[in-house]
C-alpha cells in the first residue's frame, strides 16, 4: 500500500542518533544516509519497499511536525514493542502512552506512542497474540 514514509527533521545527527537504534531493533535495514543533502531510510531487509525516510525537507524550510500526522512501525512481538519504547525514550523522545493493549483497535493491539526529538508522532505496535 506504501511506498514510503518521510519524516522531517531539522537536526539530522540527533535524527540519527534517535532512528538508528529504533529501527535496528525493529529488524529495519538502513538503505543509504546521505549526510550531505541530509537523509536516511530505512526497509526490511530484502524487500525493497515500503521506505521509512528521515531527512531535511526538500523545500528547505524548517521541519514541524503534523497536527494529528503519526506514522505506526509494525513489531513482530510485544516484547519488541517494549523494548523500542524504552529505545525511544533512551534516546531523546518523549512519551505519548506507554506500552499497553489497546481492545479499543482490536483485542490483540498492543502498540506504544512517543515522540521523536523533534516533535514527530510514532507508534510501535504487534496485532498478534500475546
Amino acid at each position: 500500500m506504501l511506498s514510503h514514509v518521510f519524516v522531517g527533521v531539522n537536526d539530522f545527527d540527533r535524527a540519527m542518533a534517535f532512528y538508528t537504534p529504533v529501527m535496528a531493533r525493529l529488524g529495519l535495514a538502513l538503505r543509504f544516509t546521505e549526510a550531505q543533502r541530509p537523509w536516511a531510510g530505512w526497509q526490511q531487509p530484502g524487500v525493497a519497499r515500503p521506505l521509512f525516510l528521515v531527512g531535511r525537507p526538500y523545500d528547505r524550510q524548517p521541519a514541524t511536525p503534523g497536527n494529528g500526522a503519526m506514522n505506526a512501525l509494525l513489531a513482530a512481538d510485544r516484547a519488541t514493542v517494549d523494548a523500542v519504547h524504552a529505545l525511544a525514550l533512551g534516546h531523546g523522545g518523549t512519551c505519548e502512552g506507554p506500552p499497553g493493549l489497546r481492545p479499543e483497535y482490536h483485542p490483540h493491539y498492543y502498540g506504544a506512542y512517543f515522540r521523536d526529538p523533534e516533535g514527530n508522532k510514532l507508534c510501535v505496535c504487534c496485532h498478534e497474540p500475546a
